[in-house]
């Protein structure tokens, strides 16, 4: 989707460049209550220089006091070197990146390379559950943009995206200065560009039933984990000595569902009861089978609940305190804290399969995996006839060599668009997926750049693994076939293909200190605690 700026060329036009010299400055605050940096020169003119959401901006927008308009981003080079601008920091935006900072470029065409992201952290989704377990710290999977981005050429801005405007139809007669376009980010500033890469990822869809947008949670980004967690936290708390369990609902078992399952019901143990309630009749459609057994295997050892071939209705709270649990002694009248809070919720399940019959599930958490959104398509429109053509789900539509059809100077990976494999099937959006169309990014860009041809994308499966608690995960590569790593070992192979996987070698050195110097640690603990069992024994 894209936005018209109108009158693009001729706010470019008064809005030249110059160097960042001397003046002085101050903060003002927008009308949305961000400040902004702002510098006034010796010549009196109006410079912008950063928002609140990034103090780091190099470029500086030079306005002047009688004229009126947008800021503009100042590429450091100006025109000279090709301007790559990059929307979102998620695995396909930032490790596009830094396939362009690897790649060895002539002098006059390395591009400068621009990365916008609403979060200042870029967050390694597959290791999410981990937070939950206790089993790694934030800034290992969540590590900040300035750190990975600081010995790069990288300039990366904290900011939201509000509209795209692209002048690189083809077709069209009218263009913005020669350049392939501008984005408009929501503090007001404009980002002119050469190239635009689209990563924008999507997000939870939580408006598919009644009563999820106000009452469920889902598990997709860092600031989704830090609100479970919270809630997890707040629930053992207020339990903590009762007779009753925390009962926990997660809506869809693809991998996302089974994996925040077994997490928490290894957290919880005895505590807690754990429901999972999925649309199909099997959980994992498309995993391996060996992924698929392992986890059942998992899944029934820590008695979490299978409720298969339902669809959720609706959620909604639950009004009486006491109708579906006995209380169990006169007692427990006069004590408030024995009865189930009216917070609980309750999920009104249908049947989508033959031979079951509806009910209504109570419990204190619903946590929802179903459904998302790509965040292109939530993008304000554009009426003119150069927008970016989508497709029913709000995703650009892409040729092979992953650029957006009609546009020859725009990419799109990961949520942001739709492919598909050599038999006709969309691919995922898995981590796989968007880290081999990142390369292949970074390659095409090269090559367009340089006037050289552009590579189709091919998908290479080399395998898939999920996370079944703090010492178990299932991997199942697909150089073994037939063959899946359960238990410790599939756990530490697991964690050894993630680590291989972050972005930049120095975040690589500090997390694989870390996690050794934690397994030294509970190694330690768990031989003091065999020694005195021993010594106990005597």
């Amino acid at each position: 989707m894209a936005c018209a700026i109108s009158s693009s060329a001729a706010t470019l036009a008064f809005l030249h460049r110059r160097q960042f010299t001397r003046g002085k400055l101050f903060t003002v605050c927008s009308p949305k209550n961000s400040t902004s940096w702002w510098l006034f020169s010796p010549r009196r003119r109006l410079q912008f220089v950063a928002s609140a959401t990034n103090k780091r901006y190099r470029g500086v927008a030079e306005i002047s006091e009688t004229e009126s308009g947008p800021p503009i981003y100042a590429w450091p080079d100006d025109n000279k070197r090709p301007r790559v601008c990059i929307l979102g920091g998620g695995f396909g935006g930032l490790y596009t990146a830094l396939s362009l900072e690897s790649l060895v470029w002539p002098d006059d065409k390395k591009p400068q390379v621009v990365l916008v992201d609403q979060s200042e952290r870029f967050v390694f989704k597959p290791l999410l559950y981990e937070l939950l377990s206790g089993e790694v710290d934030e800034w290992e999977i969540a590590p900040r943009f300035s750190d990975l981005l600081g010995n790069t050429g990288v300039q990366f801005f904290k900011d939201r995206v509000k509209c795209l405007h692209p002048s690189d139809h083809i077709g069209m007669n009218e263009s913005v200065a020669g350049s392939g376009g501008v984005v408009h980010l929501e503090s007001g500033l404009l980002i002119e560009y050469d190239w635009l890469v689209l990563a924008l990822g999507a997000e939870a869809k939580l408006d598919l039933v009644p009563g999820a947008v106000e009452y469920a949670l889902p598990f997709s980004t860092l600031e989704d984990a830090h609100k479970v967690n919270e809630k997890l936290r707040a629930l053992e708390r207020n339990y903590f000595g009762k007779d009753f369990p925390i009962r926990v609902a997660v809506v869809g078992c693809g991998y996302s569902g089974v994996e925040l399952a077994a997490t928490i019901s290894e957290r919880l143990q005895h505590r807690g009861v754990v429901q999972a309630v999925n649309v199909g009749k099997t959980i994992l459609p498309n995993a391996p089978p060996g992924n698929r057994e392992s986890a059942l295997k998992v899944l029934s050892s820590r008695k979490v609940q299978l409720l298969l071939g339902y669809v959720v209705r609706c959620i909604r709270k639950d009004g009486e305190y006491g109708t579906s649990h006995e209380l169990r002694n006169v007692e427990s009248l006069n004590n408030a804290t024995d009865i189930r809070s009216p917070e609980s919720l309750v999920l009104e399940l249908q049947p989508a399969q033959r031979g079951l019959q509806s009910q209504n599930v109570e419990v204190d958490l619903v946590l929802w995996t179903v459904g998302t959104k790509p965040q292109l398509s939530l993008l304000e429109p554009n009426d003119k006839p150069n927008r970016l053509p989508l497709n029913a789900r709000g995703q650009a539509e892409i040729d092979e060599t992953l650029r957006v059809r009609g546009h020859p100077r725009v990419f799109a990976v990961g949520d942001s668009c739709a492919l598909r494999d050599g038999h006709g099937n969309l691919l995922p959006a898995t981590a796989q997926v968007v880290l081999q169309q990142a390369d292949f990014v970074g390659w095409n860009l090269w090559a367009a750049i340089n006037g050289r041809p552009l590579l189709p994308f091919r998908f290479q499966n080399v395998g898939e693994m999920m996370t079944l608690g703090r010492y178990d995960a299932a991997v199942s590569p697909s150089f073994l076939e037939g063959i899946t790593l359960r238990g410790p070992i599939g756990h530490t192979a697991r964690k050894f293909a993630c680590l291989t996987r972050f972005p930049t070698d120095e975040h690589r050195l500090k997390v694989g200190i870390s996690w050794l110097t934690k397994s030294a640690v509970e190694a330690a603990a768990l031989v003091q605690n065999n020694f005195t069992k021993v010594l106990s024994g005597f």
